[in-house]
């Protein structure tokens, strides 16, 4: 998506602030963002009715890029997926927020991976995403306590 920006005055780092018809372009963005994040939460749950391995077959078949990504699109996709789990309408849990995110990153030719860990005392698992080795929509001490069981 072209971006168009209109220079008025300065921000505080010294780069031109952005206007207002930038402002509304990138909100109509992020707003779109949200959007396919919210129908991407209510796909993968009627995925995951049909069972786990429905749904972790269908993650493990997303395209991957080999393309290095651009920092504001993996923040700004990760943003999106949070915002959505806020507005979705039951509990979004690890995998789930993980599996849709990955999703979504992999459609903007991200090289991203799921990981899914185990923590065997006192027993525990987790699921989060990784864009070149590095931990991107939760703690990184996730990859220190638990150990990984896949990467999808």
């Amino acid at each position: 998506m072209a971006t168009l920006e209109i220079a008025v005055g300065q921000a505080e780092d010294g780069r031109p602030a952005p206007s207002r018809l930038t402002a509304a372009v990138n909100a109509l963005a992020m707003t779109r963002l949200v959007a396919g994040a919210l129908w991407r939460l209510l796909f993968y749950d009627v995925i995951g009715r049909l069972g786990f391995a429905k749904a972790y077959q269908f993650v493990r078949r997303c395209k991957r890029s080999r393309r290095a990504p651009r920092l504001d699109t993996v923040e700004r996709i990760v943003w999106a997926v949070e915002e959505a789990c806020i507005w979705y309408y039951k509990r979004v849990y690890c995998l789930q927020r993980s599996a849709v995110c990955t999703w979504m990153l992999r459609r903007w030719v991200v090289e991203a991976d799921l990981v899914i860990g185990f923590r065997p005392a006192p027993i525990d698992s987790h699921a989060w995403v990784e864009v070149n080795g590095q931990v991107v929509n939760d703690r990184p001490q996730y990859k220190k306590f638990f150990i990984v069981l896949d990467r999808l």
